[in-house]
Order: C-alpha cells, then structure tokens, then sequence
C-alpha cells in the first residue's frame, strides 16, 4: 500500500490484512486503531476501510475498540461523509433485497444499516446531524446529495425508506 494515498482496492486489502490480524489477536487494539488511521487520512482510504469493515464477518464494527473510536472521532467529517453515505446505500439495498425477496442479501444490508447506526452514534453530533441534514435536503431534490442519489438510480420508495431510517438515529 502507497503511505499517504492508497488506491480504493489498497484500502481494502490493508484493512483486510489488519482486520483479520485483529480478530485472529495478532494485532492489540491500539495497532490496529493506529494502521486504520493511516486510511482514514485519505477519501479511498476511508472509503475502502469502511467498503471492507462494514460488510465483513470481522466483528470489529460489532464491539469497537475505544482506541478505534477515538481515531474515528479524530478523522471527523471524513469518517461521518462515508458512513451516512452506506447507511443510505445500505438502507436502499434492504429495500430493493426485500420486495426482490432476497432475504440474504437483504439481511446483509440491514446488518450494514446497523452497523452504520451504531458508528454514527459514537460520533460528534453536529457533524452528523449537519451532514443528515444535507442527505435529507437531497432525498428532497435539492443539495449536493441529489447527484449522489441520482448516481445509484434510488426510487421514491428508497429516498422514502432512508428518510425514515434517520429517525432511527438519536441525538445524542
């Protein structure tokens, strides 16, 4: 991996090889917070940590590691960017998985949702209300995030169905 911009596929496989030395105890909690901060330097970085993290069977995203919290705070409006944008893809995957019915696929992007739920509690809360913010503006039709729904072809029913998720994380 390049030290300062790793490509998207660079990120993934580094937080691939970190993860899985993580959950197999090669690696202490403080390490592996350090190595992922290094990704969470860069847009491709965070994008492939995340791509990687938050679909895995690595429970990382399951029981987080202060020291991993810490240097997720510590990236701030890069880390909230990517997670509120998977919580959207996610939320509209389970929607499109369930009237498919596609149960599996459909239970993978839940877990993805949640996971994104949980990560977006942990963060600073103006951050992540703001950037809410700007995702709903765009659900809406106006903002920089209409480009974003429009790349992915969400329905109504989708932008719907997001809408509604971001109810279902609190301020703290």
């Amino acid at each position: 991996m390049k030290k300062k911009s790793p490509s998207f596929e660079e990120a993934i496989n580094a937080a691939s090889l970190w993860c899985n030395a993580w959950d197999q105890g090669e690696l202490s909690d403080e390490i592996l917070a350090d190595r992922i901060s290094e990704l969470l330097e860069t847009k491709n970085g965070s994008r492939g940590f995340f791509a990687f993290s938050l679909s895995s069977n690595i429970p990382l995203m399951d029981r987080l590691p202060d020291a991993l919290i810490f240097r997720l705070r510590e990236s701030g409006e890069t880390a909230v960017e990517i997670i509120v944008k998977n919580f959207a893809m996610s939320t509209a995957m389970a929607t499109h998985h369930k009237l498919n019915n596609n149960q599996t696929q459909k239970a993978g992007s839940e877990n993805i949702q949640r996971r994104c739920i949980e990560l977006l509690r942990l963060l600073e809360t103006h951050s992540v209300k703001k950037r809410l913010e700007i995702l709903l503006e765009g659900i809406k039709g106006t903002g920089k995030d209409v480009e974003f729904l429009k790349r992915w072809n969400y329905d109504d029913l989708q932008k719907k169905e997001i809408s509604k998720a971001i109810n279902l994380i609190p301020e703290n």
